[in-house]
This record gives structure tokens, sequence and C-alpha cells, in this order.
């Protein structure tokens, strides 16, 4: 039952070919039968996204008989291109990609919602601090994103419009996260703009700048957006879902079960069980990080209610795709999956 309430391209094959984080092996023309599932992850470090490495690390997809391949891109956008062109089965990344495919021609939706908050924190560097003191002085800067038509793009559209400030009188800059984001403010390149933790406690502990806009939290995103974000999450196309249902539950027990014990453990004994090469600012500053975002995070993997209807208001108020198009809302995800895994 449903609650009620993105082109192939040569860099694909490229990133396919250099992702090595993979839990098993699998060729794609096993992928997505007998337990094998490729996940195209929108940044495998961040720790918005924590949940696809830390499922794999706890050992809960093995335990659920699946054989997972994690695969890393650095953007949203970029992770949904790898799911539209048919080179992997699931995303891991914003909820929101699922309106915007929807009114596009493309059915897909999320099967576990890790979060009722965006995670994402508008930062200002030093030097420009004193002029950017909200998003109503957006104007005529150069702000970073992760990537064009990514969701860290949308949602400083979406800030600026908030506050009177129109698409076009800014700039977004796609600069990527970790070490591409801090080099490019450190360079003046950008004078702002939108990314997560581990980004985030590196911009701090380096004091290269400061947060502005905080949506980490559900009270953040509330007061930035209206209300409950649903942003990280794991979709899939909705034909694959159908045609796979006992693969996607057991997706779903492995994520939930997740989810479950994060919320038991603390951001020291989650940071204990990633990757070394993920705490790059040191362990310290790596759970500080955690810590942050943890509140983020949903623990049982149901889509919040009205979370749908805020994501769908934050994107028509820029996005010419969704301004006059239909969107059905109750087709954009599932909660039927995680139902059962409760």
């Amino acid at each position: 039952m449903r609650s009620h309430l993105k082109l192939p391209a040569a860099a694909v094959s490229a990133v396919l070919a250099l992702a090595t984080l993979t839990a098993c092996g699998g060729d794609s023309s096993s992928a997505g039968s007998g337990g094998k599932v490729k996940i195209m992850v929108g940044g495998l470090d961040k720790v918005i996204y924590l949940p696809a490495m830390l499922t794999q690390k706890l050992g809960y997809f093995t335990d659920e008989g699946l054989d997972i391949q994690l695969l890393t891109e650095p953007a949203g956008v970029q992770a949904t291109t790898s799911l539209v062109s048919g080179d992997v089965q699931g995303v891991v990344g914003f909820y929101d990609h699922t309106l915007d495919l929807q009114v596009k021609g493309k059915q897909v939706e999320s099967v576990v919602q890790f979060s009722h908050a965006s995670g994402e924190v508008e930062v200002v560097s030093n030097k420009a601090a004193a002029e950017i003191t909200s998003a109503k002085d957006f104007k005529g800067k150069k702000l970073g994103v992760t990537g064009l038509g990514s969701s860290t793009d949308f949602l400083t559209k979406y800030l600026a419009v908030k506050n009177g400030v129109k698409t076009d009188e800014f700039s977004t800059v796609a600069v990527g996260a970790g070490q591409t984001f801090i080099s490019a403010l450190q360079q003046n390149s950008i004078q702002g703009g939108m990314t997560t933790d581990p980004t985030v406690a590196q911009i701090l502990d380096k004091k290269l700048g400061k947060v502005l806009i905080d949506m980490r939290t559900p009270e953040g995103s509330k007061a930035a957006l209206g209300g409950p974000y649903p942003s990280s999450s794991l979709y899939m196309n909705t034909d694959w879902v159908n045609n796979s249902k006992e693969t996607v539950q057991k997706l779903a027990n492995a994520f939930v079960k997740t989810l479950k014990w994060m919320a038991a453990h603390s951001p020291e004994e989650i940071a204990a069980k990633m990757p070394t090469d993920y705490a790059q600012g040191g362990d310290g500053l790596y759970a500080k990080a955690i810590e942050s975002t943890l509140p983020m995070f949903t623990t049982d993997g149901v889509m919040p209610a009205e979370g749908p209807e805020t994501v769908e208001r934050v994107l028509r108020a820029f996005n010419p795709n969704l301004k006059d198009a239909k969107v059905d809302l109750s087709k954009t995800f599932t909660t039927e999956f995680v139902d059962k895994a409760k």
C-alpha cells in the first residue's frame, strides 16, 4: 500500500570504473537478480549519506543475503543520471529528485527515507561574512553548490527567492564538497555556499568561514524551509521496485536496522565503524561532524508527515519545470517496505 498522504554519459562509465568502494562485486548483467544491486551515492563520505556505508560496515546487507555494490558520485544530480541511464538500480540521494524527475516523465520513488531535515548548511567565508548576513545578501555573489541541478542548487535558489533575490541575480558554482569546496572558499572563487558535514566541521575548525543557515536539525530546516524537509533517501525506479519487491524489502530491512542502530549509539561509536579516510580532519572532528548531523535522521525510514508537501512548495518557488506542472506526490515515495521492516 502506498502512503497517502536523471541520460547516459561517458563520465558515468568512467566513475563506475573508478569507484572501488564495494561490498561485493557483481557484473551489470546480473545486477538486480539474486540479490545483487548497484547503488550510487551522492558522496559516500558525506555524513548525510552515512547510512549507506554504515549498513555495509555493520554487515546488515550480508545478513539479508544481499550482494551490494556501493558507488560514489560527488553530487546527487550525477547519481540520478546513473539511475536514469540504467547503470545502477538505486541511489542514495535527496528525495526532491523524485519530483523533478516525475515532471520529466520518469517515475522514481523513495523506498527508505533516511531523514526529516535537509542536513545542509549555508556557510560564508570570513572575508565575505560582513556583507552576507542573510540570504537577502545573495545578490551579486558566487555561491558554491555540489553540482548544477543538485539539491544544494535547488535549496540555494529557494533561499534566495524566499528572501527577495531572483535566481538570475547571483551565480551558483559547482565546486563539489570536501577539499574542492574548501579551496574555492579560500581562493574567493565563491563567497559562500551550501555543503554538509564533514566539510562544515573542517571549515569551522580551520576558521575559514562561519555558518549562515543551519538546516541539520528538523527545527533548523523548518525555520529555513517552512516545514520538515525529507532529504537523504534510497530512491529507485518504480518499475524496478515493483518487479523486485523481495530485494527491495531486504534493502529496507537492512537500512531500517541501521537507522535504529544509529539512534542507540554515540557519534564516537558510529565514527569508529566508518572507513578511516572519512575522518580527514581527525577522529574527534569527524565524530563532532556526525553529532551535528545526527538530528536529521529518522529512526524508522518512514516519510515524515507533510514532508513531500514542503519539498513540492520549495521546488515550485523557483523551478520553472514544476511551477505549473501537476505532481502526484503519492507516486514519489512508498512506505510499503519500511512498514514491514518495522
